[in-house]
């Protein structure tokens, strides 16, 4: 490590593994969740605490506030105690080893997004996932759009890794946004090579300033699903039913509230028709995952060609041992 890196970061000392007999013929994933961009609906910031509050977890990589946090933008709260102060809120940029319900690794980047330092950050993070042979990197998005709350909430991918956006719903447009130092690693690590891939929940956008459960859950079910990964969720669906019956009450207390939301379900309803007849690959919310024809395909060969390497399977001999079906 030069002196540069060691400004920019301290590595854990022994590192956890990050992979080990469970996972090491399976691919590695990283989850990039960095406050304060794109986080509509608290969405971004939720699914990192809810994964490290529910995860076993351990310290990778921790980044140098100093070198990347103006802390005149983002004031840490203090507690104070008569006149002295005795707890200064800590801001953690880090990347932590996490382990899925059957004890999978995968990591974690999450904390501030830098307020300074951009590119030497970008520069940091990814000579880490090269240093650890990362394959998949996932940077989660939110974003306020004109969308129902009434209507499944979608989440939708970006990116050129055909293994992590190939089912997803994509947008089919150009769009200028402003930049972000998650979107600079982004870039820097598909100049490198590495499955990357952005996914954004689309929060409905009267409801983006207040955290939104369901777009927590969505989003982590897409890396869920993506990765490999069995996250615990079901403590999400509970906030997300109790969240849905308070907009259920206002919908219903408000008449005014009711004309807006119904003009954007059928606006919805509209661009969701026609999504499907261009894209009738594509897993829409609340649907589960439908084989192609091609995965079909290569399952029914590996099933073939496991019969070939153990021919005396019970049930696979044409002789007359065959099983009853008297």
């Amino acid at each position: 490590m030069n002196d540069a890196q060691r400004r920019m970061y301290e590595l854990e000392y022994p590192s956890p593994a990050i992979r080990d007999d469970y996972a090491k013929e399976q691919d590695t994933t990283m989850v990039v969740a960095l406050k304060g961009y794109a986080d509509a609906g608290l969405a971004v910031e939720s699914s990192a605490d809810h994964l490290q509050a529910a995860l076993e977890n351990h310290p990778l990589a921790s980044f140098n506030n100093d070198e990347l946090i103006d802390y005149r933008s983002r004031r840490p709260a203090v507690t104070l105690d008569g006149a002295a102060p005795v707890e200064i809120e800590e801001l953690e940029l880090s990347i932590k080893v996490l382990r899925d319900l059957r004890g999978k690794p995968f990591l974690l980047l999450s904390g501030p997004e830098p307020d300074l330092r951009w590119e030497a950050f970008t520069t940091a993070v990814a000579d880490l996932v090269d240093k650890y042979d990362v394959d998949n990197v996932i940077f989660l998005y939110a974003a306020p759009m004109p969308v129902p709350h009434t209507r499944p909430l979608i989440v939708t991918a970006h990116g050129i890794s055909h293994e992590l956006v190939s089912r997803m719903i994509k947008m089919d447009a150009k769009m200028m946004v402003p930049g972000s130092a998650t979107m600079f690693i982004e870039k820097e690590l598909t100049k490198r090579g590495r499955n990357v891939a952005g996914y954004t929940a689309h929060v409905p956008h009267y409801l983006a300033a207040s955290a939104y459960p369901k777009a927590t859950l969505n989003l982590l079910d897409a890396v869920a699903q993506s990765a490999d990964l069995q996250l615990p969720l079901q403590a999400l669906e509970y906030d997300v039913a109790n969240v849905d019956a308070q907009l259920e009450q206002q919908l219903s207390d408000s008449d005014e509230v009711a004309t807006v939301v119904h003009g954007l379900e059928r606006q919805f309803d509209d661009a969701w028709d026609r999504y499907r007849l261009e894209h009738p690959q594509a897993i829409m919310p609340g649907e589960e995952h439908a084989p192609t024809g091609d995965e079909l395909s290569a399952e029914f060969e590996k099933f073939l060609a496991s019969l070939e390497e153990n021919p005396g399977t019970p049930g696979t001999e044409t002789g007359g041992n065959g099983p009853d079906i008297a």
